[in-house]
């Protein structure tokens, strides 16, 4: 994988780490009532998930590749309106809810590791579209004549290191980041910020398909 590819990959996980959702909310959350040293199981339970989807969607798009060029083609080509598309909805979607809890007082109880991964772990792997979206966005920054593997290890191990590093941050920052969050206008900047991140790489996915059917 070339240096510029990678960067490039950095730069695009990294708005879409950051930007609000369901482990988001679970990490600011646990961050507020348990301290963030605790909250790391949440953390770690939710960047595990995300390693789980990955792995099953570059096992399917590597099982596509040694089938067919042809097929992963038209994989590129499904995923690159995929992102479009999530990219518009991203536009017309409406301010996250924080739950109630996580804007009240801060209070350190006991939890166990295992329950606050657990928890992480199911809100992180319940999202049946994560797949999709991991489908769509491999194959943006892989390359068709090198080898999968080191590709995908790259790949997944740089998500989860960026995943990690952001969910325990807004876990420090809960009780801070959670007024911020609850403000629809904000939350609207971010969904555009989002929107545009997801419009451009598809665009860009479409474009490269385009390029590489004329050579």
């Amino acid at each position: 994988m070339e240096l510029s590819t990678w960067l490039l990959y950095i730069s695009v996980i990294s708005v879409l780490i950051l930007s609000p959702g369901p482990s988001t909310l679970l990490c600011v959350s646990d961050g507020l009532k348990f301290g963030q040293k605790k909250a790391i199981s949440t953390v770690l339970g939710g960047a595990i998930a995300a390693l789980v989807l990955m792995t099953i969607s570059a096992s399917g798009l590597g099982a596509i590749l040694i089938a067919s060029k042809t097929l992963f083609l038209i994989i590129k080509i499904i995923g690159a309106f995929y992102l479009i598309y999530l990219g518009w909805t991203s536009f017309k979607s409406g301010s996250v809810k924080i739950p109630n809890n996580t804007i009240t007082e801060s209070k350190l109880v006991s939890h166990s590791f295992y329950k606050l991964f657990r928890k992480g772990f199911m809100v992180g792997i319940s999202n049946p579209k994560d797949l999709l979206f991991f489908i769509a966005l491999f194959p943006s920054f892989m390359n068709a004549d090198l080898p999968q593997i080191e590709q995908y290890i790259v790949l997944a191990c740089t998500w989860f290191f960026i995943d990690c590093l952001s969910m325990f941050m807004y876990a420090g920052l809960g009780s801070k980041i959670s007024p911020w969050l609850s403000k629809s206008s904000n939350i609207n900047l971010v969904n555009r910020a989002v929107g545009s991140v997801f419009i451009v790489l598809g665009s860009a996915l479409v474009f490269s398909v385009t390029v590489d059917k004329k050579i």
